[in-house]
């Protein structure tokens, strides 16, 4: 043992005393000040926030998509009636009184498709779409009945559609043009 070390007697059933030089001895309670728990804490709070903004950023990017659907869909209806009144039979162009009519178009002895199957509102978790109807009462157009705000804040122009600047999606009406 070397001068100065602190020891202390073990006891043992027999009578003979180990000696046990004190930085062999456990650590004491009173040294342990609780920095590893601090140090937890702070990286989980860390961690917390780094996952918070992502899950924004990937919720804003999952309704993008949504939204790029919508406008994708919406077109996708606006080309199906657009066709289903070109190719109308005589000379009277019509549009059809239900959707289903764009699925399978009767009007001919073959199986005539204006669309391969009706689409939901990506935007209304898997709702039909809201109907607009002429004068007629035959079907114009679609539109979402969603109340959210899009994320596109000016006018939407693609191929054979614009859509007006809207403060929600049910504002966005994929209307057939009626000047053919």
């Amino acid at each position: 043992m070397r001068p100065g070390e602190a020891t202390f007697a073990l006891h043992m059933p027999t009578s003979a005393t180990v000696q046990v030089p004190a930085r062999l001895q456990p650590p004491r309670l009173r040294h342990q000040r609780g920095y590893g728990f601090v140090a937890i804490l702070l990286l989980l709070a860390v961690v917390s926030l780094g996952l918070s903004s992502v899950s924004t950023s990937w919720s804003t990017e999952a309704k993008r998509d949504k939204e790029q659907q919508l406008i994708r869909i919406g077109q996708l209806y606006v080309q199906a009636l657009d066709r289903y009144r070109r190719v109308s039979p005589g000379t009277d162009k019509r549009l059809p009184m239900a959707l289903d009519e764009l699925m399978l178009d009767q009007r001919f002895v073959g199986t005539v498709r204006h669309i391969r199957r009706l689409y939901p509102d990506p935007m209304s978790l898997g709702q039909d779409w809201g109907v607009i109807r002429g004068d007629d009462g035959r079907i114009q157009g679609v539109y979402s009945l969603s109340d959210q705000e899009p994320l596109i804040k000016g006018t939407v122009s693609r191929p054979g559609l614009r859509l007006a600047a809207a403060s929600r999606y049910s504002d966005w009406k994929f209307v057939v043009d009626s000047d053919k």
